[in-house]
C-alpha cells in the first residue's frame, strides 16, 4: 500500500521526525515541512524538560482544581497561571479542561489510555538513538520525585491512580535520600525512585539527530511554513505552504501548537491550547542533583544535561503571541536555589540561560492521534503537552500504522479526534 505513496509530515520536532523515521520503514518517500531548525530553540522539542517518563500518565486536570481557578487569575507567577487578557479566548478549553479531571474516574480513563502510549518510551528511545548514532544521549536510570513530607505523597491523587495503572516505584526514607541526594535541601523527607524511567541529555541535540537521520534515510527537508491542505473531494493532493504547493498522496498534522489553524481549514475545530513553558539553565553548576527529579512543592522537573543543570515548569495560558513573561523563568532560577542550598545566590547571569516556548495541549490531557474527517490520507499526531518527548516514539510508530492501514499497536479510540467533534 506504502509504494510510491508520498507523505509529507508537517511539523520537524521530535514527533515529525520520528513519524517520518517510522514512515521511511514502511516504504513511503517522505518530505519533512518545518520553516525552523529540526531541534532549534524554536521547538518546543528543545525546551523540553529531558525527562523520558512512562509514569507521565495523570491529566494536568485533578477533581477539585477548578477552586483554584480564581487563584491562577490573581498570580501571575504561579504554577499555572491565566493571563486575564486572554481569558475569554481560553475559557471554552479551560471549561473542558476542567471537566477532564471533574471526578477520579475520569482520572483514571485517561492515565490507562495514556500508560499504553508510554511504556516502554525509554527503550523505545533508547533504540532510536542508537539507529542515529547517538546512543549516549538516552539514560534509563530512572527519575526521583521528592516530597516536604510523607503526607503529601499519600494524599497525591496521582500516585494511586499510578499504581492502579501498573506503575511502580521505590520509596525512600529521609535518610535513604540523603544517601542519594546529599546536596538536596532537608526539608525534603520522602521521595520515590521510579526505575522504569528515563531522560535525554540534550533534547535538542536529540531532536536534531534524529532528523539527521531520516535525511540520511531518504527524507527531504522543506523549509516552509505549512498553510493549508488541498483536497479533491476526499482526496489529498498537496500541502499549501507559504512557497508554494507540495504535491502528496499523503500528510501527517504534527505542527504542535500551530497545528490548530490546519485543523481547521479542513473542517475540524479542534480545541488545541498552548500551555506555554519556561525552563532555565545554569552552566557549570557548583551543586546539583545526582539523579533527575521532581519537586513536588515547586512543580518542577530538575535534570542534567550536557549544556547545564535544566529546571522545567510551570504552565502558562496566554497565548501563541503574548510576550514571554520572563519573571516566571526566575522563579524556576530561585526554586533551584532553594531546593539546592550549595547553589549560589549571586549566579553571573553570563551563566545562567533561560528559555520560553509552547506545549500543545488538549483539555484532557491525550493528544490527538487519528484520522481527519475529511480525508484519511489525513493522520493527526499533537496535542501531546507535558508528555511530548516522551510520548514520540510510540506515536511515530501509531502514525505509520495508520499511514499504511495497519491494526495500531495500541487502542487508538482514546485519542480519537472525533471525541472534541
Amino acid at each position: 500500500m506504502s509504494e510510491g505513496r508520498h507523505v509529507a509530515i508537517i511539523g520537524a520536532g521530535a514527533v515529525g521526525v520520528i513519524s517520518a523515521i517510522e514512515a521511511l520503514r514502511e516504504g513511503y518517500r517522505v518530505t519533512l515541512i518545518d520553516a525552523g531548525e529540526p531541534g532549534g530553540e524554536q521547538a518546543a522539542s528543545y525546551g523540553n524538560a529531558g525527562w523520558l517518563a512512562s509514569h507521565s500518565v495523570i491529566p494536568p486536570a485533578e477533581p477539585g482544581v477548578w477552586k483554584k481557578v480564581p487563584g491562577y487569575l490573581v498570580d501571575p507567577l504561579g504554577p499555572l497561571a491565566i493571563r486575564w487578557s486572554y481569558l475569554p479566548k481560553a475559557l471554552p478549553w479551560l471549561v473542558k479542561y476542567l471537566l477532564s479531571g471533574w471526578t477520579e474516574a475520569r482520572v483514571e480513563t485517561t492515565a490507562f489510555a495514556l500508560r499504553g502510549l508510554l511504556k516502554d518510551a525509554p527503550q523505545l528511545h533508547r533504540k532510536l538513538a542508537e539507529e542515529a548514532g547517538v546512543p549516549e544521549l538516552i539514560e534509563r536510570n530512572g527519575v526521583m520525585h521528592v516530597f516536604p513530607s510523607r503526607g503529601n505523597f499519600d494524599n497525591d491523587l496521582g500516585w494511586r491512580v499510578r499504581k492502579r495503572v501498573g506503575v511502580e516505584w521505590l520509596e525512600l526514607s529521609s535518610d535513604e535520600m540523603r544517601q542519594r541526594e546529599p546536596d538536596l535541601h532537608p526539608r525534603y523527607t520522602f521521595g520515590v525512585v521510579v526505575e522504569e524511567a528515563g531522560r535525554c541529555r540534550d533534547p535538542g541535540a536529540y531532536v536534531a539527530a534524529l532528523a539527521q537521520h531520516a535525511l540520511a534515510s531518504g527524507a527531504k527537508l522543506v523549509r516552509a511554513k505549512a498553510i493549508g491542505l488541498k483536497l479533491s473531494g476526499n482526496k489529498l493532493v498537496a500541502v499549501l505552504t507559504e512557497t508554494g504547493e507540495i504535491a502528496c498522496d499523503a500528510a501527517v498534522i504534527a505542527a504542535g501548537a500551530h497545528s490548530k489553524r490546519l485543523t481547521a481549514s479542513i473542517g475540524d475545530p479542534l480545541p488545541l491550547e498552548t500551555e506555554r513553558g519556561y525552563h532555565v539553565m545554569i552552566e557549570n553548576p557548583e551543586s546539583g542533583p545526582r539523579s533527575s527529579m521532581m519537586a513536588s512543592d515547586a512543580k518542577m522537573v530538575v535534570n542534567w544535561t550536557d549544556k547545564g543543570l535544566r529546571a522545567a515548569g510551570t504552565v502558562e495560558i496566554a497565548g501563541l503571541e503574548a510576550a514571554p513573561n520572563w519573571k516566571r523563568a526566575e522563579i524556576l532560577r530561585n526554586h533551584l536555589v532553594s531546593m539546592f542550598p550549595k547553589l549560589p545566590t549571586d549566579i553571573p547571569a553570563s551563566r545562567i540561560k533561560t528559555w520560553f516556548g509552547h506545549r500543545p495541549s488538549m483539555p484532557d490531557g491525550r493528544p490527538c492521534i487519528g484520522y481527519a474527517r475529511a480525508s484519511r490520507d489525513i493522520v493527526y499526531a499533537f496535542g501531546h503537552g507535558h508528555i511530548g518527548l516522551v510520548g514520540s516514539a510510540r506515536t511515530g510508530r501509531l502514525v505509520a500504522q495508520l499511514l499504511s492501514g495497519k491494526p495500531p499497536e495500541i487502542p487508538l479510540a482514546p485519542f480519537s479526534p472525533d471525541r472534541f467533534l
